[in-house]
């Protein structure tokens, strides 16, 4: 890997920030600050930055052919148009849930939008991961879900890598890209308690891994196959979020934060913690989004 060294890539600190989309029409990095509810978006060859605020705790996006995003907000899924700052509410599947909020969700190869839940006191096992069809139907894929987090899907389409934060694992599962079926579920990364909790996640043109670590201060690249640490990238801040990767050619790794729930002296010792980060020209590119 050709550079480690982290940037702030601007001068804005989220409370919760996740869930990072590169927009590759519009050459923008999007993300979240879910406490709020905020969706932000920055354009780095201007310098323009813009929040748009959805109203309600908001968990995840994903970028639509149509230019809109799917959300994941506290109550259910919507489909925003940031240009328009329109909100539709498309199917609540934990309406009788309400001390449940979405958390992280992506795309899968066929369009459809996974998000999982948890519930906004920490309650164990509150949670669950969903899957928004493309007839926006909704199923439930994983039952007894803490805190809903990272979500990939290999190359080759077969298997779908989940992480559920408190049991500091990578989980696969088979998966059918016709009918989003999973099956067979294995641990395929364990971490230690020094190393924090696996957050969000994305993958790369090797099929390689790179896991946020809450509380671990870093993102790690892992080989799934081996559960072996490639390589890591040592961040200022404690609580990471998730990543992707963004730029023209796919190499640019951008990098969310938290600062909420630190203590004082954790946010003094912080100050740069809920900054979005980038690691620019990382020699390894990422895989372009999925959208519906």
């Amino acid at each position: 890997m050709n550079n480690t060294t982290w940037k702030v890539v601007l001068d804005h600190a989220c409370q919760l920030g996740e869930g990072p989309v590169w927009d590759a029409d519009q050459q923008r990095i999007l993300w979240v600050d879910i406490l709020p509810g905020e969706i932000h978006s920055f354009y780095p060859a201007s310098g323009e930055h813009r929040i748009f605020k959805t109203g309600q705790m908001t968990g995840a996006i994903a970028l639509l052919p149509s230019g809109n995003f799917i959300a994941a907000l506290q109550h259910g899924f919507h489909e925003i148009s940031l240009e328009n700052e329109t909100v539709v509410p498309i199917a609540d599947p934990e309406v009788h849930l309400p001390e449940n909020r979405f958390n992280d969700g992506k795309c899968d190869p066929a369009g459809r939008f996974w998000a999982g839940t948890m519930s906004i006191s920490d309650e164990p096992g509150a949670g669950a991961l969903y899957m928004l069809d493309n007839d926006q139907s909704v199923s439930i894929k994983v039952e007894n879900v803490t805190c809903s987090n990272g979500l990939a899907w290999s190359l080759d389409h077969q298997l779908l890598y989940y992480i559920d934060s408190p049991t500091r694992q990578v989980v696969a599962y088979d998966y059918a890209i016709t009918t989003g079926t999973i099956a067979n579920k294995r641990v395929v990364i364990q971490f230690e308690e020094e190393d924090g909790f696996p957050d969000g996640m994305t993958i790369d043109e090797k099929g390689m891994l790179w896991i946020a670590l809450w509380d671990g201060w870093k993102v790690i690249r892992c080989n799934p196959n081996t559960g072996e640490r490639l390589q890591q990238i040592d961040l200022p801040a404690a609580r990471i979020t998730s990543c992707t990767f963004g730029g023209e050619s796919l190499e640019d790794l951008y990098i969310t934060s938290a600062k909420t729930g630190l203590s004082q002296q954790e946010s003094q010792e912080q100050p740069l913690a809920g900054c979005l980060f980038v690691v620019r020209n990382t020699g390894i590119k990422g895989v372009r989004t999925h959208g519906l």
